[in-house]
């Protein structure tokens, strides 16, 4: 309902504030990683919304996804920027107030899409910025997992092997959707997608995203005006959701 959310725009910052509300309604500590990024398009202020949920080991576990879509004519970005929102959102939810080990960081991504063509110069600013705090600020060192959301709630949902990945998180990961009953559901054939958690890979961090990145026949619907909410299904929602779940304890 906020539109066309790029970073910078006026839609974005009115998201931010709502994310900011809803997030307080459930209770948990709320902060965020606010800067610049410098695009070719100029300088962009962009900021990053962390909601934390103490644990008691000092260890911490992030789940990870963006919440700002590209800047295209009529772009709505239900699934490319809605859906790992809307994941983060429950997850921040369903956490609240549950008994836990170590922290856990739900972190809403801005600047994840390139604003004009994709490349390491352009794209993931939010989450480079974060990892390059995290690395300084000592978080990093304290992190066991963390897992990238987007693009899951394509209807006809098919998660990437992605094997830029740390392997025993893969591992983890897909035995976790074995036990649940996902098995169809998350790909055996190994391909490389640039994401959100490569920034924190090169940081030294055990990382994971879990993408759909076939979204619509031949991914037509991708970056296009048809990424409407007619193409995500409940079902897709769920099973991420119920992986998350058994994946955080273990």
């Amino acid at each position: 309902a906020f539109g066309m959310r790029p970073s910078g725009s006026a839609a974005n910052t009115k998201q931010r504030a709502w994310l900011h509300g809803e997030l307080a309604s459930f209770g948990c500590q709320v902060s965020t990683d606010a800067g610049t990024a410098e695009t070719p398009d100029g300088t962009v202020a962009m900021e990053n919304i962390i909601a934390k949920f103490p644990g008691k080991s000092g260890r911490a576990i992030a789940i990870t996804g963006h919440f700002d879509t590209k800047q295209l004519a009529g772009f709505l970005g239900a699934n490319d920027g809605g859906s790992s929102t809307g994941t983060l959102l429950e997850l921040a939810r369903v956490l609240a107030g549950r008994p836990r080990i170590d922290d856990v960081y739900i972190v809403f991504f801005d600047g994840e899409e390139a604003v004009r063509d994709w490349s390491a110069a352009d794209s993931v600013y939010g989450s480079r910025h974060l990892a390059a705090k995290w690395s300084a600020d000592g978080t990093n060192r304290r992190l066991k997992a963390l897992i990238n959301v987007d693009m899951t709630g394509d209807r006809d949902l098919g998660i990437v092997d992605e094997y830029s990945s740390t392997a025993s998180l893969r591992k983890l990961v897909w035995d976790s959707a074995d036990a649940l009953g996902y098995s169809a559901l998350f790909l055996r054939q190994p391909s490389g997608v640039e994401d959100d958690h490569l920034p924190f890979i090169e940081a030294g961090v055990h990382a994971l995203d879990l993408i759909d990145f076939d979204y619509g026949p031949g991914n037509a619907f991708w970056h296009t005006p048809q990424d409407t909410m007619d193409k995500l299904g409940a079902p897709s929602f769920d099973v991420i959701g119920n992986v998350l779940m058994r994946v955080i304890p273990e």
